[in-house]
């Protein structure tokens, strides 16, 4: 990402008073002895502007540290793809950057990791590409095995929704569309758990 041109766009400012106000803010200059003093560098940004670009150009620059961290982390994994450098270049927040490196984030053992040490991962991605022969209690028939600790059918159908509902969970793409929705159309309701007074509720006198 190119952090003065991110600061330019997103400031209205040109690519002088973008480049000159780092470098003022990188050598130690207070945002008041900037605004005060060095007008001249700035094209007279006021301090209020000046400090929101001091901060914005921390937060982005936390958030390229953090790309780096997540590309150098996935590669040393062997997994960094063409496709996913691309998405991590795309990235514009932290918090999509956190959900692009979840699948490969260390993980404790899970219900789902458990359910692959099982061997039900292939009954997993027969239910997600919806290659069913028949029912899905037909096709966890196969994966029926007590020595792994499937010992029904049930087991089976649980355990492959286990590593169905982490690998839904894990899907950058997904989160981020759940999370857009939920700002968009999500609505918070709160209601009393006992019915008592309470200290919050509000009372209108209608007597005149």
């Amino acid at each position: 990402m190119d952090i003065i041109r991110k600061l330019r766009e997103e400031f209205g400012i040109t690519q002088g008073q973008a480049e000159n106000t780092v470098r003022l803010l990188d050598e130690g200059n207070t945002v008041p002895f900037i605004a005060r003093y060095r007008k001249e560098m700035t094209g007279s940004l006021d301090d209020q502007i000046i400090r929101q670009l001091s901060e914005r150009l921390t937060a982005l620059r936390n958030l390229e540290d953090r790309r780096t961290q997540v590309r150098t982390a996935i590669a040393e994994q062997g997994r960094l793809t063409d496709a996913l450098a691309a998405k991590l270049d795309a990235a514009q927040t932290q918090t999509e950057i956190e959900d692009i490196y979840r699948p490969f984030r260390p993980k404790r053992r899970t219900r789902a990791s458990i359910a692959k040490e099982k061997g039900l991962q292939p009954l997993a991605d027969i239910i997600w590409g919806q290659k069913l022969i028949g029912t899905p209690e037909e096709a966890a028939k196969a994966f029926v095995d007590s020595g792994q600790g499937v010992d029904t059918v049930l087991d089976a159908i649980n355990g492959a929704m286990d590593i169905l509902a982490e690998q839904i969970s894990d899907d950058a793409d997904l989160r981020k569309l759940l999370r857009e929705e939920t700002i968009k159309c999500g609505a918070i309701v709160s209601k009393k758990t006992k019915d008592e007074p309470s200290v919050y509720e509000m009372y209108y006198d209608y007597r005149e």
